[in-house]
C-alpha cells in the first residue's frame, strides 16, 4: 500500500490535545501495529499510551518526560509506563504503537532515548552507497527494530526481498521507485509504504540528492 500527502486525512486522536494525526497504518488493513505522524501545536500533547510507543522527532522540539527531543531524536516507551509528549514549539513526529509480545522470560525492554546523528552508519551488504542507521538495540528483548536507510543517488537493494517481516517506511528526503508486488511506483518525502509480510520489495534511488528512509519492522518473534 503507498500512501501519498495529497490524500492524507488529518484528526486528533483520543489521548491528544492540540495536535492532530495522519494514520498510515494500522490493524484496519491488516498490519500488526500502528503507526502515525503527529502534527503538534505549542504545547500540544500525546499522553500516555498502554502499548509500546516508538516517537521519532521530524521537526520541532518534543518533551518526553522530561527530556527534551530534537530533529532526528527519538525514544522508546515501553508498555504501561505512563509518559508523557508535549511540544515544546510546533513540530511534527512518526508514531509507532504495537502490543508488546514477551518471549520466554525475558523482560520487557526499558525506556531509552537516542540521536540518530550519533549512531555510526553501517553500508548494506558492503555497499558504501547505501548506508544504515540502527535507532532500536538489537537485544532479543526488543520485538521490532526501526532503522533510517539513506541510498546514495543511483544506489538499490541488492535484491528484490519477499519475507515474513511486515514494514511501515515513512520517505524522510529525496526519491526514487519502489516494487510493490508486481508494480513499480516513483516516491518521494512525505510518502508511507505498508508492506504485508510476503510482499515482493524492492528500492532504487534517483534524482542528485540521497534518498532516505524510516523503516520499522517486526522482529525477533
Amino acid at each position: 500500500m503507498l500512501l501519498t500527502p495529497d490524500t492524507f486525512v488529518r484528526a486528533p486522536l483520543p489521548g491528544m490535545e492540540r495536535a492532530t494525526a495522519v494514520v498510515h497504518v494500522s490493524p484496519a488493513v491488516g498490519a500488526g501495529f500502528t503507526q502515525y505522524t503527529v502534527e503538534f501545536d505549542i504545547a500540544g500533547a500525546l499522553h500516555p499510551a498502554p502499548s509500546q510507543r516508538f516517537v521519532y522527532v521530524l521537526e520541532g522540539e518534543l518533551n518526553v518526560g522530561g527530556h527534551v527531543l530534537h530533529t532526528e531524536q527519538y525514544a522508546y516507551i515501553p508498555p504501561g509506563l505512563e509518559t508523557h509528549v508535549w511540544a515544546v514549539a510546533s513540530a511534527r513526529a512518526a508514531v509507532i504503537e504495537k502490543p508488546y509480545r514477551a518471549l520466554g522470560t525475558l523482560r520487557p525492554p526499558g525506556k531509552f532515548l537516542g540521536s540518530e546523528r550519533s549512531l555510526t552508519p553501517r553500508p548494506l551488504m558492503a555497499d558504501p552507497d547505501l548506508q544504515v542507521r540502527t535507532l532500536i538495540p538489537e537485544d532479543l528483548s526488543f520485538d521490532f527494530a526501526v532503522n533510517t536507510m539513506t541510498f546514495q543517488p543511483g544506489a538499490s537493494l541488492p535484491m528484490v526481498e519477499a519475507h515474513v517481516m511486515e514494514h511501515g517506511l515513512l520517505m524522510l528526503a529525496g526519491g526514487g521507485i519502489y516494487r510493490l508486488g508486481d508494480h513499480w511506483y516513483p516516491v518521494t518525502a512525505g510518502d508511507f509504504i505498508w508492506m504485508a509480510p510476503y510482499c515482493p520489495q524492492w528500492f532504487g534511488a534517483i534524482g542528485k540528492t540521497p534518498a532516505k528512509y524510516l523503516i520499522y519492522k517486526d522482529w525477533n518473534r
